[in-house]
């Protein structure tokens, strides 16, 4: 009996690594499930079995995909690694978006810059078609180097941008003030690779350096904690069952005192540009969520 078991336990001990593999093989994302490639005559591909995507700029044509699933609210995950080298002129675009002339949407734009520069990592908000609202970050990694996770928690209350888990922008319900807040319209991801080359970088004073191209953003590792909306549904209505205490913690999640440290932390030293500190913008006042 006891050599049977001690053979049994190394026969176990053994097959655990095979089963812990599984297991984390079986948390990863797989891409071809949750986009569709929308652009790009074939500069656009889904790789490794679904757990890679990369997009592809060359001087014909940039490159695109979407969610199959449109969503109202959720926390959205992705890793990404951007253009290396002189990706001046390029932008990497990762954003939520809804349709129609009053639309709303949640970007994440990355300027690409001359190597050596940083890039620019450019948010901005929609709310039934107005926007106005950017804010700009440098980062403080080489976001060329290695996949980092740029993520958005969107709740009925408040929509916070994070990078690696550091929150870096928040923008709060202000329709107590009359604030439009996007709320009501199911969004889709959508992200591309694009030429820019007359805005993006310096005010497009760089342009793009063609023999560099084709210029490759990469991503890997989607997660959706979020409420998909299907046939003029959502996921999250009250027929469903209650929510879990995972969801319900995203769909009420406001910033704990130590995130708003980090928040104030980046703002200081790494915000290059706020739309609420614009007077010469605005020359008839702020915007009134810069006060709220």
């Amino acid at each position: 009996m006891a050599s049977s078991s001690t053979s049994s336990c190394v026969k176990l001990m053994l097959l655990m690594p095979i089963l812990v593999s599984s297991m984390i093989v079986a948390t990863v994302g797989n891409l071809n499930k949750d986009f569709d490639i929308t652009w790009g005559d074939g500069r656009a591909n889904i790789l490794n079995n679904g757990e890679l995507l990369t997009l592809k700029l060359d001087k014909a044509s940039g490159s695109g995909f979407q969610s199959k699933n449109e969503y109202l609210f959720g926390k959205i995950d992705m890793q990404l690694k951007l253009v290396p080298g002189n990706s001046a002129g390029t932008v990497t675009a990762y954003y939520l978006s809804s349709k129609g002339s009053t639309w709303d949407e949640i970007d994440f734009e990355f300027l690409g810059n001359l190597s050596g520069d940083p890039y620019i990592l450019h948010t901005n908000i929609f709310s039934q078609g107005k926007g106005n609202r950017e804010q700009q970050f440098y980062l403080w990694f080489d976001p060329t180097a290695d996949f980092h996770t740029y993520s958005i928690l969107w709740n009925p209350q408040r929509i916070i941008y994070s990078v690696d888990g550091t929150p870096i922008r928040e923008f709060k319900n202000s329709e107590s003030i009359g604030v439009p807040f996007p709320k009501n319209q199911p969004m889709r991801i959508y992200s591309s690779l694009w030429n820019a080359d007359d805005w993006a970088t310096r005010g497009g004073l760089v342009k793009t350096d063609w023999s560099q191209a084709p210029f490759t953003a990469s991503y890997r590792n989607f997660k959706a904690d979020a409420c998909t909306w299907s046939s003029g549904a959502s996921s999250c209505s009250s027929t469903t069952p209650s929510p879990s205490s995972k969801r319900s913690s995203w769909l009420s999640q406001e910033l704990d005192s130590a995130s708003q440290e980090r928040l104030k932390w980046v703002q200081k030293n790494y915000m290059i540009y706020n739309y609420c500190s614009d007077t010469k913008r605005f020359p008839q006042g702020l915007p009134p969520e810069c006060s709220a």
